[in-house]
Formats: C-alpha cells, sequence, structure tokens
C-alpha cells in the first residue's frame, strides 16, 4: 500500500497520506490538504489495491465536486422550531 504523495492538479497542490481517524483509529483513510485551503479532508478509506493514479483520481473527483457545491448559490430553509407561521384562514 502507498502511504503518500503530492501531485498538482489546476495549479493547486495536493499533499495526500494515510492515516487514522481520531474516532476509528483502526481504520486508515486518505487525508489530503490543499494549497490555499485551510481545511483538511478525509474522503475515503485506504485500500491495498491503492495506486497513486486511482487515489489521484478519487481526490480530484472529490474536491471537483466540492467546489462545486461551494459555488451554488445558498438555498434559503428555515429551521424547524421558526417555520412561518400558517395564514389564517378566511372568517365564513
Amino acid at each position: 500500500m502507498i502511504r503518500g504523495f503530492e501531485f498538482e492538479e489546476d495549479g493547486r497542490t495536493f499533499s495526500c497520506k494515510v492515516e487514522a481517524r481520531r474516532a476509528t483509529p483502526d481504520d486508515a483513510w486518505w487525508w489530503f490538504d490543499v494549497s490555499g485551503d485551510r481545511q483538511r479532508y478525509a474522503p475515503f478509506q485506504a485500500a491495498a489495491a491503492d495506486t497513486q493514479k486511482n487515489v489521484k483520481a478519487k481526490i480530484v473527483a472529490f474536491y471537483t465536486n466540492l467546489l462545486e457545491a461551494r459555488a451554488r448559490p445558498v438555498e434559503p430553509r428555515s429551521h424547524w422550531g421558526r417555520r412561518p407561521k400558517a395564514a389564517e384562514a378566511p372568517a365564513t
């Protein structure tokens, strides 16, 4: 199993490595961080059959989807406890 590597994609540097999550120390996950992004991500578990090529493809797909989701306009939602009051029924 590969342990870690770096690559560049679309002007960003991705640093990837296998680590355990705090909540599940017996499971190995692929963690990565990206230049220009303060967040660190662990999108999928590491497998013995992982190669740089397939891990890179998964990470790029995950990050591309994340950027697309961030770019979408925010949909207004009301909190369940603060639902707007229903209009009163007309008097008959």
